[in-house]
């Protein structure tokens, strides 16, 4: 054994790292001990190893994940920390939407949402599919969207497809209307209710239209559907309409 090896408790100290963190980041191979004695298991530090261990620990306090950090340490800092920024940001713009849908439930409560029961026919459509995350709604629905673009008409219908019941992972669908279309969206009875405002707080109108089931005691059935009746890039975000369409499951007329 070398005689500048530290030995864990020491090196802890030293980074401002607990024995218990030192050993969780050798046992997943994100910073491995300068030499483990074979007998006793235990392990020993090289002084120049304190720039990673203390660098790790600076990463941590940022919510870095583990595996970045690895990779961080490994020698791919710039693109390990680049897509670990890009997600924090991601993290806090959804952050602040959350925030200013409180301020708005604070202000406002649910609000009161005008609900109709409305007929649909069954359409035929190209659907378009992506994995998404509670967190990756609006970036699933966006690549859904930009690969219908080609196909769509002045006429045509967008209408996003959501699950009733969020689970960790689920499927995002977007369909337009086509005559040769693959697909058929269902007709029957939905409680229907016009959302304004930005695509962000549409929740709100959902929750609102789920309401309205409550107080009537109708069975709600998935998925929602958002009809989407103006065009975000030519309308600002405040004057956006979308209609937020939700099948009632008991209505049998």
């Amino acid at each position: 054994m070398s005689d500048d090896l530290l030995p864990i408790g020491r090196f802890a100290r030293l980074c401002r790292l607990s024995v218990k963190q030192l050993r969780h980041y050798d046992d997943l191979g994100v910073l491995a001990p300068a030499w483990t004695d074979p007998v006793s298991g235990y392990r020993y530090y090289r002084p120049a190893q304190a720039r990673d261990a203390l660098l790790a620990g600076l990463l941590r306090t940022m919510d870095v994940p583990l595996p970045v950090v690895a990779r961080v340490l490994s020698g791919d800092e710039g693109g390990a920390l680049r897509a670990a920024r890009d997600r924090i940001e991601a993290d806090i713009a959804r952050r602040r939407r959350g925030l200013r849908l409180l301020d708005r439930v604070l202000a406002d409560g649910l609000p009161e949402t005008e609900v109709s029961v409305v007929r649909e026919p069954a359409r035929r459509v190209v659907v378009a599919r992506e994995a998404a995350t509670p967190s990756t709604i609006a970036a699933a629905t966006s690549a859904c969207v930009a690969r219908l673009l080609p196909r769509m008409t002045p006429d045509g219908l967008l209408i996003g497809l959501f699950p009733l019941d969020l689970a960790e992972e689920f499927e995002v669908r977007v369909t337009i209307q086509a005559e040769d279309g693959d697909d058929v969206l269902p007709g029957g009875a939905f409680a229907s209710a016009v959302h304004t405002g930005p695509y962000e707080e549409i929740s709100l109108t959902v929750h609102g239209v789920l309401a309205w089931f409550g107080d009537h005691g109708h069975t709600p059935a998935g998925p929602v559907r958002e009809v989407y009746l103006n065009d975000p890039a030519t309308t600002p975000p405040e004057r956006l309409e979308t209609r937020v369409m939700i099948r009632v499951e008991d209505d049998q007329r």
